[in-house]
């Protein structure tokens, strides 16, 4: 029993035990079927789709991967700041972490390499490849993914089992490889295969690898091994992207890239599947008839506020179909994620409005009640006050916009509720979980932390709903790893590294113009380029690994930044996640494998 349960959880799993439906063709024989298969040309490409399944199963839209991957940092606290979720959030609040925390990414991820590497064992057995050509074409597949694997297992966990052979028997003692070794003979080789050989487009194929992908995660990649100490990639990391960045302005001839005009587009609901300016998806579909569809992408109900707490705003089948329909999430932003939105001249960036929902129509009548008056202080109206349907319940304010004056005059007069930003964060950059009231001077748990601006740029009517009484829906929008934006974003650190940035304004002003903020002509940091990346990416599930790899993954860091986090974070401790303990159990050396202080 042992045996089998390390050969199911860091050997090479062959076969997909349920999971998530997906756009790729399924084939998941067992053993020495699946072998049998991959003897031809067409039995090898449909079991190449086996490398795939971890992605769609565990990691990009998957809930725990976005919190495992935008929560804990700078940017985001749990709802109303509270202790859900509060391993990935709030790293325990200074408590025993669940060791299990990351289970789901460490096994599907070693699921996902031992199918790349019985393909890339395999493919020598083929008997009737077209040409030479067709056979490293397929292979640049499973190259990459074997890549993309092992850089998240890396960024994650810190050192890792580095297997890229077939599976031909049982470690009972697992060694760890060292995270950079691991980039340099592995994750970095295999993307530059894939960067090779990967073909520019597929049509009708979204989700499958192109010669972009790997271009995109080679850049991320060379650039990351700064982290540990590494200097030799940086140029490589500047050259690649400046590949990129001359595609995608001479038109995408070369390498398919592309950048939408305005900032708008990227998130358009036409744009939800087929994002031409995406490097790299993962398309989800419900059609197959999964059980499990409910699970696809959740980025657009992770950072919704909790609007039903106020009683005019109700949650319906119908209305979390709409454009903005507004399921409860598990991200508030931070007060430095709201700020870093504020431009020189006291204006808003226009990726503030274009990326954050702050008003909420009326989907209920609503009648004010004297309870409901007291709670929300609202000593300007009276109990026959109403709302009906379709008009404002909900308006967040802060001070930088146009009409903030004369809301504020009328934030406890007005018939809807007004929440001010001030309300919800002190001068310090923390939430406030306490109000004192106007009408009685009571102090009382603040009733307008419930309501805050809200990520909306994952905003889509393509809702899948499985069962509604148990909350079970998901959405058919693709996910995007990794866009066109990012690169640019990535020119501009890799330029800090090589020259202090003498060139940096270049990259990041192509960003900050297609989204029509002021152009930029200060000095680049890698500060300032991490704000810019919060502007433009926040929400994507890049913020926790940008932090490690730029050495701001830090306790001085988030306790500057978001002190409701960084009184818990320890830099002995929290650079990586705990070793799943359902795998260290059942191995030998588990102690020592685990990472330090869990």
């Amino acid at each position: 029993m042992k045996n089998r349960k390390i050969y199911n959880i860091l050997l090479v799993t062959v076969w997909i035990l349920g999971g998530v439906s997906c756009s790729l063709d399924e084939y998941n024989p067992g053993g020495s079927s699946l072998e049998a298969l991959m003897t031809t040309q067409n039995g090898f490409k449909q079991a190449i789709n086996n490398c795939y399944f971890g992605l769609q199963r565990s990691f990009y839209g998957k809930q725990i991967y976005i919190e495992l991957a935008e929560a804990g940092t700078d940017l985001w606290t749990a709802k109303q700041n509270s202790n859900t979720n509060a391993n990935y959030f709030k790293y325990a609040e200074g408590g025993s972490m669940n060791l299990n925390m990351a289970q789901s990414i460490w096994n599907s991820g070693y699921d996902g390499i031992g199918s790349c590497n019985l393909a890339l064992a395999q493919a020598d057995k083929v008997i009737d490849w077209d040409s030479e050509e067709v056979k490293n074409e397929i292979l640049a597949e499973a190259h990459f993914l074997r890549g993309l694997y092992y850089y998240n297992l890396v960024e994650i966990f810190g050192g890792v089992t580095l297997i890229t052979a077939k599976n031909e028997g049982v470690d009972m003692a697992p060694g760890r490889t060292e995270p950079l070794e691991i980039y340099k003979n592995c994750i970095i080789p295999d993307l530059e295969f894939a960067a090779t050989y990967l073909p520019i487009s597929r049509p009708e194929e979204e989700g499958r690898a192109l010669r972009k992908s790997a271009k995109a995660y080679l850049v991320k990649a060379y650039l990351t091994t700064k982290e540990y100490g590494c200097s030799d990639y940086l140029q490589a990391a500047k050259d690649v992207a400046d590949e990129l960045i001359r595609d995608c302005e001479a038109g995408g001839a070369d390498l398919d890239t592309y950048m939408y005009t305005t900032f708008d587009d990227v998130f358009a609901d036409a744009n939800n599947q087929n994002n031409k300016e995406s490097m790299f998806s993962i398309a989800c579909s419900s059609q197959y008839g999964s059980v499990n569809a409910w699970q696809n992408n959740l980025s657009w109900m992770e950072f919704y506020c909790n609007t039903y707490y106020f009683p005019a705003v109700e949650k319906t089948q119908e209305s979390i179909k709409q454009w903005g329909g507004n399921p409860e999430g598990m991200f508030m932003p931070s007060k430095c994620l709201l700020d870093l939105y504020v431009q020189s001249d006291n204006k808003l960036d226009p990726r503030y409005a274009a990326s954050f929902k702050t008003l909420w129509k009326a989907n209920k009548a609503f009648t004010w009640s004297e309870d409901k008056i007291k709670e929300m202080d609202r000593n300007g109206i009276t109990t026959n006050t109403t709302l009906g349907v379709g008009d404002d319940a909900i308006r967040i304010i802060r001070s930088e916009e146009d009409n903030y004056a004369a809301l504020k005059a009328n934030k406890l007069k007005a018939p809807y509720m007004i929440v001010d930003v001030e309300d919800l964060y002190d001068d310090a950059g923390k939430v406030k979980m306490n109000y004192t009231r106007q009408s009685d001077g009571k102090t009382v748990l603040n009733p307008f932390y419930y309501f805050y601006p809200s990520l909306s740029k994952f905003n889509t009517t393509n809702v899948v709903v499985s069962n509604w009484s148990k909350g079970r829906y998901g959405s058919n929008a693709s996910i995007i790893t990794m866009r066109m934006a990012e690169i640019y974003l990535l020119a501009a650190e890799a330029d800090v590294y090589l020259t202090g940035g003498t060139n940096a304004n270049r990259y990041i002003n192509v960003v900050r113009e297609r989204a029509g903020a002021t152009k930029y002509n200060g000095a680049v940091d890698i500060q300032y380029i991490l704000d810019e990346r919060a502007r433009e990416l926040a929400g994507e599930s890049t913020r926790w690994f940008d932090l490690k790899r730029t050495g701001k993954l830090t306790e001085d860091y988030l306790k500057q930044t978001n002190p409701d986090i960084g009184q818990y974070f320890l830099n002995s401790t929290h650079t990586v996640r705990p070793i799943p303990q359902s795998f260290t159990d059942i191995i030998e050396n588990g102690v020592d494998y685990q990472n330090p202080n869990y």
